[in-house]
């Protein structure tokens, strides 16, 4: 019987703020990285990433951190059908840290929170019996609310025929057992605890835990014994997770040595993190088990899957996708310092982004130099290019409503001179967004930020993307080249620490060769230093076998580029829509981003004071609204002898 759910994961949904200060106690952290926690809500994420398809049984807080947790599991590709908002709690935080290669302070705010507040009146037998599977947290079971939301769960899903899954999880401080202060201690001998554990065993057909983990569900310190007290109670599949050891897997009886047992072997990778690898593990190893793989095929997922997540910064953010799992398992790494390996976390980079775009429209008004000109050209002040490019944002937005074309969105880019106070308008509302790091006109290439450009983008909203613009050629001298080089080499280690797409526009001087092989020539000399845009935007190419060259280039060096963006060097419409059909016919080309050619002519009148605001939006508007037309049409006569990527 097919269900729409391989597996439900129920239990913890919560916000990590990682302390960004490696090597320091927790005390000193001055910054913190926000991301999605707990660990069925991990393992979740690591199981979408892998292919299948997870459901979430939690509740979060009616304030931003349950909306931020509830946003990011769907954006994963988890359902979140049952994550439910709980109007009188909050939404679980974790305060951790990396203090060295054996300390990973960590701080549970869960106070009543939100997800300890599940009920069995909160799903159905008919939602257990939609998974293969129905996964079940440890920490759910030490509070009596939770408890027997998990225990009914797991009777109706038994019934259903649905696998029962058991990740002990276990935290002592979440028990009751240590101070709030001590959340990195892992084990705490209790009876109580053992005895609370145990009876759920007996519906479980997979349960796994570190050693210590086994010895408090099993009863003993001793992890043959513990492993023999689970086995009376249940004949599902014991595993053991040994950390850099790998695993060890019983599906039958418990042997006289815990070497006799199904040995999953690990990988040998520099530890920088052990915060949520075993939530990497979990999702590996079900990834497998919910298929019917071999055990020993389960057991090498889980085992690089947690490997991969060792080596990174986070919990859900470093899960694995299937095609990073598939490359490291085939390939390894030339390196034990995984996150030193450029082509892997490049691979992990652009196989687990959550935002994605068939085709772009963008209006690009992050001019300055152009507006300084205008503006002095009509000695207006410079707040008048604010107001003008506040009439620009408006008319985006009604071209976007009034004239939406079906599978192309609307974008802008714009730039933090004189859009800052205009940008948060057009922020979060699934649009998609870029601004200018380029100082207009500089060759070599220059950054706009006084500071670095890191820090400046550490102030962005995640969803923005860096877009720069050089003025790039393959026939500039090898000391130019390597100047512009370097510097867009920054802008990629800039986006990459910041989490932000980035952008090259590549302008061409108009003193040097124009032919067909130029722009891609260009092109592969920007890639074969290591700098691999998510996006380009280009000058509409001239030919079709310029195109064939363009796309070749990107086919070769990043397959997973998000793909080419023309751009409209204030050209008229009508050259546009000839560029728009050319390109149209090329699946690498998504879009287009202009500017000038939409705005241009109402600035000119706008400023000269021969047209009003409500004329210059209607123009702007209007224009803006034909060219979504045009690109459509042309790609929609272009259907059928291309192949969209995904």
């Amino acid at each position: 019987m097919t269900r729409p759910f391989d597996i439900i994961c129920v239990g913890r949904a919560a916000v990590d703020l990682y302390g960004e200060q490696i090597g320091g106690r927790l005390e000193d952290m001055q910054s913190f990285s926000k991301y999605l926690g707990g660990s069925p809500a991990n393992t979740a994420v690591g199981l979408a990433r892998l292919g299948l398809k997870p459901s979430m049984f939690t509740r979060v807080g009616d304030e931003h951190h349950g909306r931020f947790v509830r946003q990011t599991l769907a954006a994963e590709g988890v359902d979140v059908t049952h994550v439910a908002t709980d109007p009188k709690r909050l939404t679980a935080l974790v305060f951790l840290g990396i203090q060295d290669r054996e300390t990973f302070p960590l701080i549970f705010y869960r106070d009543n929170c939100a997800d300890m507040a599940i009920d069995e009146h909160d799903f159905s037998a008919a939602y257990l019996a939609s998974a293969t599977g129905l996964l079940i947290s440890g920490t759910h079971l030490s509070q009596p609310q939770p408890y027997r939301a998990c225990v009914r769960a797991m009777q109706l899903a038994r019934e259903a025929g649905t696998r029962v899954v058991l990740d002990i999880d276990y935290r002592p401080v979440l028990w009751g057992l240590t101070s709030p202060g001590m959340g990195e201690q892992r084990f705490v001998p209790s009876d109580r605890v053992s005895a609370h554990i145990q009876s759920v065993i007996g519906y479980c057909d997979l349960v796994v835990g570190t050693e210590e983990e086994i010895h408090i569900a099993g009863g003993s310190t001793d992890t043959l014994a513990a492993l023999r007290a689970l086995r009376a109670l249940t004949q599902g599949t014991l595993v053991v997770k040994r950390g850099p050891m790998g695993c060890v897997v019983f599906d039958g009886a418990i042997p006289d040595d815990i070497e006799q047992g199904l040995r999953g072997p690990g990988f040998p990778v520099d530890v920088y993190n052990v915060l949520g690898a075993g939530d990497a593990f979990m999702a590996g190893f079900l990834r497998g088990w919910l298929k019917d793989e071999r055990l020993a095929r389960c057991c090498a997922f889980a085992n690089a899957c947690g490997a991969l997540v060792v080596s990174r910064h986070g919990c859900a953010p470093a899960m694995a996708s299937w095609e990073e799992l598939q490359s490291f398992l085939a390939h390894g790494s030339p390196t034990r310092r995984l996150r030193e390996d450029a082509a892997l976390e490049h691979l992990h980079r652009v196989s687990t982004r959550t935002r994605h775009w068939d085709e772009l429209g963008i209006l690009a008004f992050d001019h300055r130099v152009q507006f300084d000109e205008l503006a002095q050209q009509h000695h207006a002040a410079p707040q008048r290019i604010e107001a003008f490019k506040r009439l620009v944002a408006e008319a985006a937005q009604v071209a976007a409503q009034v004239h939406a074309q079906p599978g192309l969105a609307p974008g802008i880019i714009l730039d933090s001179r004189f859009g800052a106070d205009i940008l948060p308008g057009l922020t979060g509302r699934g649009w998609w967004v870029a601004r200018p790091v380029e100082v207009p006109g500089s060759r070599p290439l220059q950054f706009e930020p006084a500071r670095s450009l890191a820090l400046e983008m550490r102030t962005w909203p995640a969803e923005h993307v860096a877009k720069c613009l050089v003025s790039y050629h393959p026939d500039d001298t090898q000391s130019l080249r390597d100047t512009q080089l370097a510097s867009l080499t920054a802008l990629q280690s800039a986006s990459v620490e910041t989490f932000h797409e980035f952008l090259i526009e590549v302008i061409l001087p108009r003193d040097l060769r124009a032919d067909d092989g130029v722009l891609a020539e260009a092109m592969a000399q920007i890639y074969a230093v290591g700098i691999r845009p998510d996006w380009w935007k280009l000058p509409p190419p001239a030919s079709a076998e310029a195109w064939t060259q363009i796309a070749a280039t990107i086919a070769r060096h990043d397959p997973h580029c998000r793909g080419v963006l023309l751009l409209g060097l204030e050209a008229p419409e009508e050259q546009l829509e000839r560029g728009f059909r050319t390109a149209a016919s090329h699946a690498i080309c998504r879009g287009f981003a202009v500017g000038r050619s939409i705005f241009g002519p109402a600035a000119s009148e706008w400023f000269a004071g021969r047209m009003n605001d409500g004329q210059a939006v209607h123009d702007i508007a209007d224009r803006y609204a034909r060219l979504l037309a045009l690109w459509r049409a042309a790609r929609h006569e272009s259907k059928g002898t291309i192949a969209l990527p995904l």
